[in-house]
Order: C-alpha cells, then structure tokens, then sequence
C-alpha cells in the first residue's frame, strides 16, 4: 500500500516547548523505513512565515515547501496556532485556515496535535464532530467553538478524514495509528517496537494516567504481558495474568491500570484486535481460524469487536490491504 505523502505545518519560528510535537510527526514520517514499507512516507515540513513572537529560546526553519503545498498533500499535520491565539483571544491566521480548508476540499486527511485542533476548528472541519486536544486547552475550546463535540478524555479521536489529539505523547500514539490505519498493524508494531514504545494505546484511554508505579525489573508487567501475548488464543482470566505475575488479581488490576490506563480485559481485547489485524494482512485464513488463533472465538465476535476498534469490519479491512 503506498503511504503518501505527508505535510508538517510549522511556523517560521518556534519555541523550545513546541519542538517535541514537531519532531513526533517528523520523526514518524520522516525516516524511511524501507524493510517495513517502501515507498515509505513523504514528509514536507511547510513553514509558514508567521513569526511567532516568542521571548523563549527559539528555532527557525528553512523550508522548502510552504503552505500553499499543503494542498496537494494526502495528510496535513498541525500542532500549532501562535500563542495569543490562546491566551488573547486572538484569531487564527486566515493563511493557515484557508491552507486546511483547500487541503481537505481536495481531500487530505487532516490531523491535529494538542492547540493544533483550535486551526482546524477555525476552518470548520470539525463542526459537528468529536474533537479532543490537550486537557489544558479543552474547556476553552469548547466554549470557543460550540459546534464541536469536545472529549478531553480521549487521547486522540478518529473521525475519519479529520483526527484530533491530546498534546504531547498523544501526539505520537495518533501518528501510530496513522500508520497502522494506513500500512497494517505488522508495520506500526515494528516501527513503535524501534521506538520503544508501545505499539498500540487505543484513542479511548484517558489523558490521565498514574505513572507513580515501581520501574524496576523486579515490579515490571513486561515479561508477563510478553507472556500473554504468546498465548492469546488461550483463555487467560485476570487470575492466569496476576498469578503469573505473582500478585493478587486486585494488585495486578491496579498496577496494570495505573501503567497502561485500561484494565487487563480491555487490553486482552486490544492485543487481540491486534493479532486479528496481522493475520487479516498477511495470511487467507477463514475468519472462524482467525477468531480462534487470536482468542476472539467466533466469527461474530471477531466482526463485533473488530468493528468497534477498527472502525470498519475484517472482510473490509482484508480488501483494503489486498487493493
């Protein structure tokens, strides 16, 4: 499948705050991956020219590429609106709405990271919608914009040909799950297993997760989760997963949620998808053996669950990779 082409809208200068939602995107799509996916991605990081104003330590970017190129883009990625556009109820410049309006009209895939999704509602892409941003900036943009369904309990939202997410580390599970949306679960596995991160955090998990749990090797749900995911077409229980462990069923719960941000059901259920996705990709197994190897049980469910985590049903998502 080809990955087209991906353009990162960047003002003419920036602050060090804003340099780790940019380099997400540009690291994702930027570095060729050619043993997963080749042709991989195309970025384009399109500058602006707005000067942002800034009295932090700053960057400037020499771009080839401007707004105007957005247009012919197949994603168009923003993550930033100047400062004052928050903080002074100052508008969105009008360059940049236009840019995502002809880019969408044309019929990009437009995504936001964190106050990025204040342009895209500027341009009216997501009226009527479910939208999320950073938690910080949620409530102000609902009041700002009443039309959008505001969640700021999701970590990203998926409405298609419009994606909004949460700031931050968001940013890279939506950039994931482009990926996988766009070159299969096996690709976006690999490539978050090079960075060391988890493969897959469903849009639905909250912003919001404890992160004060022991570190170490000794207190770590690695080596069985690991475990977990050779035997997904077991039967495993919370009990199989804490006795592993070594913990109560109530101590792994917790630890595990408070890690993760989900429980041990859902994330059984999302490794499953998961497994049910790489085996749709890559093999011509019936639908019943592919609910059987990766522990959904039947055809039914593997439809059930399938489309409500992926959005669209297995047979679909075979013809999709197949094309």
């Amino acid at each position: 499948m080809s990955a087209g082409s991906v353009a990162l809208i960047v003002p003419g200068d920036f602050g060090v705050a804003d340099l780790y939602e940019l380099g997400i995107p540009a690291a994702v799509f930027g570095t060729p991956q050619p043993d997963l996916a080749d042709p991989w991605y195309e970025l384009w990081l399109c500058g602006t020219g707005n000067r942002t104003g800034t009295t932090t330590p700053s960057f400037t970017l020499h771009s080839t590429h401007g707004l105007e190129d957005t247009v012919r883009a197949d994603t168009v990625i923003v993550s930033w609106v100047p400062d004052e556009v928050i903080e002074d109820n100052a508008p969105v410049p009008p360059d940049l709405v236009a840019a995502l309006r002809a880019a969408h009209d044309n019929g990009a895939r437009i995504v936001s990271a964190c106050v990025g999704a204040y342009a895209l509602a500027e341009a009216g892409l997501l009226d009527g919608k479910r939208a999320t941003a950073h938690w910080m900036h949620t409530a102000l943009l609902a009041e700002r914009y009443p039309k959008i369904h505001v969640d700021d309990s999701q970590l990203y939202v998926d409405e298609g040909d419009v994606l909004t997410s949460a700031g931050m580390s968001a940013g890279l599970d939506v950039c994931l799950h482009l990926v996988r949306r766009d070159l299969g679960a096996h690709v976006a596995n690999q490539l978050a297993r090079r960075m060391v991160v988890p493969g897959h955090r469903p849009g639905h998990l909250g912003q919001f997760v404890d992160l004060s749990v022991p570190t170490s090797d000794a207190h770590g749900l690695a080596p069985v989760l690991d475990w977990a995911r050779a035997r997904l077409d077991e039967p495993l229980t919370i009990e199989d997963l804490a006795r592993k462990a070594g913990m109560s069923p109530r101590t792994f719960y917790r630890r595990l949620h408070a890690t993760t941000g989900t429980t041990p059901l859902q994330w059984l259920l999302g490794e499953r998808i998961t497994r049910a996705q790489v085996l749709l990709e890559s093999t011509d197994l019936p639908m019943e053996k592919i609910a059987a190897l990766s522990g959904i049980g039947t055809a039914n469910n593997l439809r059930h669950h399938f489309l409500k985590q992926v959005g669209r049903s297995p047979s679909d998502h075979r013809q999709a990779f197949r094309r």
